[in-house]
């Protein structure tokens, strides 16, 4: 058979049928945007719907594990979720994760209008298609964006505030179990500082001295304010500082008289100053300082410290959208005594914040409200601060800290040193949720019998207030709560809470813990000099 023969009988063979893949494009361009817009909301669908079965499956089914896990995460295991928002390792695991997602939810959308879309379109259709798919690509990029950042900010919060106890020295922190921190600490003791280091100021000085006393069962709170200006803080008798200043910081030498420069708000700098390194290696000298004399004259040991700067105060109350108080009297803005360490030459004050109920205050009148003390006393200036970081935990809701955790982030950098490690922040975290949802009451420490001047504080006596206070709440039994002696019963108690509202301050005696929203209730009698 010659060569044209066998060329021509092949050509004449019929051809073997081959089945053609049936066809799942949309018909029409606008169904195809939709089919495009369900493969956005249940990723892999489109490519089941495109004819990708095996793909779509697969993307189909890691959708849905994915949604399940964090549910189930979320629902069940918080504390997992508690330890991965401050473990800065996990954190940019968890970054880069988000970015990974965001980005093959990407691919998902536009492979899908690819498979789905007609085989012949016109121009307006196409453009249509690759508009709309722009647009779900960008409603899923910017979410992942945001995302990605709000987890970097955490990220950059927890390593800019929080040390690693590798990395950090303190001469004053406590050595605890890093799994079960509280195991055996019934009560947790933190020092709140203020640090008044504003513009004019010289030095550091602590101008809000808070110890927070926390049920590590409960959540429930008791605050105590110090007077910025007591004398003679003792430091307890295993301390170094003891032996330099063993009646006490004051000096005898100029008899007893009122010592600015030996207040308790100038321990802070002066100490420090005056014995370098006589505690050891510490990050925050000052801070421990006064960790060691608030726990020798509070008969507390103070386990760790946060000191708030406040510009970085005023940031966090804007982040947050403000802190809703009660103001009862005439509050100044500004004022100088022109007396007093860290002072400048005396001034009138620039403004007041007019008194009303639910008062909604941005930053800076937050900050005055409760820094202002030209006219007023001391015990009602530790009232406003205690009412202030009362509203500031109200304020801290879902919403705020969503929206605006960037910023509130950002503010936290500027307003937080601490000595709390890194090993134990979710812990801290798990507490603070306690503490949200727990009672805060302050402890009155009888200022007219034990500290009428600073010149000679009666700590022996405040020290007793304190232990009948707290003593009842450092019961293990589960009836601690409820079962607690009289005098602290009735204050906090949900039925009588209303009792003290007008006016509070007549109804609180000392040692007795009195319900903060009490404390902080609208009322117009009072007048800030008491």
């Amino acid at each position: 058979m010659s060569r044209s023969t066998r060329a021509a009988g092949r050509r004449a063979a019929p051809r073997a049928h081959r089945s053609r893949p049936r066809s799942h494009r949309a018909r029409t361009a606008s169904k195809a945007i939709g089919l495009t817009l369900v493969s956005a909301l249940v990723p892999g669908s489109g490519l089941l719907m495109g004819g990708r079965k095996k793909l779509g499956a697969f993307v189909l089914t890691i959708s849905i594990g994915l949604l399940l896990i964090g549910a189930y995460v979320g629902l069940t295991h918080r504390d997992s979720v508690l330890a991965l928002l401050v473990s800065p390792r996990q954190l940019l695991i968890a970054t880069a994760a988000v970015v990974v997602l965001g980005i093959c939810w990407i691919w998902v959308v536009v492979a899908s209008h690819k498979l789905l879309r007609p085989v012949s379109m016109t121009y307006t259709g196409r453009l249509a298609g690759s508009m709309f798919v722009g647009l779900l690509c960008f409603a899923i990029a910017v979410p992942t964006t945001v995302a990605a950042q709000t987890v970097m900010a955490q990220r950059d919060l927890v390593g800019s505030v929080f040390q690693s106890e590798g990395n950090s020295k303190s001469a004053t922190r406590p050595k605890v179990n890093k799994s079960d921190p509280w195991a055996k600490t019934p009560r947790l003791n933190l020092l709140l500082l203020g640090a008044d280091d504003g513009v004019g100021r010289t030095g550091v000085r602590t101008d809000t001295v808070i110890v927070a006393s926390i049920d590590t069962k409960t959540g429930d709170t008791a605050l105590i304010s110090l007077s910025r200006n007591w004398m003679r803080m003792p430091f307890p008798e295993d301390s170094p500082l003891h032996k330099v200043y063993p009646d006490g910081f004051w000096d005898p030498n100029l008899g007893n008289v009122e010592q600015p420069e030996y207040y308790l708000d100038a321990m802070y700098e002066n100490v420090p100053k005056a014995h370098p390194g006589i505690l050891g290696q510490t990050d925050n000298e000052g801070a421990d300082v006064v960790k060691l004399a608030a726990s020798a004259a509070l008969g507390l040991d103070i386990d760790y410290y946060m000191q708030v700067n406040l510009a970085g105060f005023r940031q966090m109350i804007d982040a947050l959208g403000g802190i809703t108080v009660n103001v009862n009297y005439r509050v100044p803005i500004g004022g100088d005594y022109g007396a007093g360490p860290g002072s400048n030459s005396e001034r009138k004050p620039s403004g007041y914040i007019e008194p009303g109920p639910n008062q909604k205050l941005d930053g800076y009148h937050a900050l005055w409200f409760a820094r202002g003390r030209y006219g007023l006393s001391d015990p009602s200036r530790q009232e406003r601060q205690r009412c202030t970081i009362h509203a500031l935990v109200n304020s801290a809701n879902p919403q705020a800290l969503v929206t605006k955790y960037q910023q509130i982030a950002a503010a936290g950098k500027e307003l937080l040193r601490t000595d709390i490690p890194q090993e134990i922040l979710g812990a801290f975290i798990q507490l603070g949720m306690k503490v949200k949802n727990a009672k805060v009451t302050n402890i009155d420490l009888d200022k007219s019998k034990n500290f009428p001047t600073g010149k000679n504080p009666d700590y022996t006596a405040m020290r007793e207030i304190i232990q009948k206070a707290i003593a009842p709440k450092a019961n293990p039994a589960p009836s601690a709560t409820t079962t607690t002696a009289k005098p602290t019963k009735k204050p906090t108690s949900s039925t009588t809470t209303k009792r003290p509202t007008t006016p509070p301050k007549a109804t609180a005696t000392p040692g007795a813990a009195q319900n903060l929203n009490d404390a902080c209730a609208y009322n117009p009698n009072q007048t800030g000099n008491n």
